[in-house]
């Protein structure tokens, strides 16, 4: 996947399912409450509200050329905690709410692509609907693991014991190295896993 029209394809479905992941994340917290994302215009589908000039463009093209792949990510959705009844579980739901829009927007294609032969839907679709689950599996996947500012870490901060708080004040002190580590030298054996689930979800081999 390395030529232009590959790429316009890519960073626009990577654009959408980025919108999803954040307008997630604003409506589950004003459904608890918390209306700072509908308050600041970001329960919106317009993606322009979203974008982040280095993680929604800058970044993508990078790891698109260099790389052959595609990744980056939206402005987060402003929430205050203290809206809600239990900030620590509802912010965890919040959270959590973004990674699970991807997983359903996998869910959806990867029926689609499996049912694709009783419809008779043409390899071009199939090769848009392949590419949109591995986009979405990907921001999935990133975005569970428990390093701030991901959301994995608000999920895990919120299911730890008092007696393990410390393991919290230490992500949140050096995240910075753990995200850069992670990038430069984990993402290598975490792709793998990547890639395992896309071959179950759609029942087809890497393109």
């Amino acid at each position: 996947m390395t030529d232009p029209f590959s790429f316009i394809f890519a960073i626009a479905i990577l654009i959408m399912s980025i919108v999803a992941h954040e307008v997630s994340h604003g409506y589950v917290a004003n459904m608890l409450g918390d209306p700072t994302a509908r308050l600041a215009g970001r329960l919106t589908l317009n993606p322009l509200p979203h974008m982040d000039i280095v993680g929604s463009f800058i970044v993508p093209v990078f790891t698109f050329f260099l790389g052959g792949f595609i990744f980056g990510w939206a402005k987060p959705v402003p929430f205050n905690p203290y809206n809600m009844q239990n900030p620590q579980r509802d912010g965890a739901l919040v959270a959590a709410a973004g990674p699970l829009a991807n997983i359903l927007i996998v869910a959806v294609f990867s029926v689609l692509i499996r049912l694709s032969p009783l419809f008779g839907l043409p390899d071009s679709f199939i090769q848009l609907a392949s590419l949109v689950v591995f986009l979405n599996i990907l921001l999935a996947f990133f975005n569970l693991i428990p390093i701030p500012p991901l959301d994995g870490s608000k999920i895990l901060f919120a299911l730890l014991p008092y007696r393990l708080q410390f393991i919290q004040e230490t992500l949140e002190r050096y995240w910075f190295i753990a995200i850069f580590i992670l990038i430069l030298f984990l993402w290598r054996i975490l792709l793998p896993a990547v890639l395992y689930l896309f071959q179950v979800a759609t029942g087809l081999p890497f393109f």
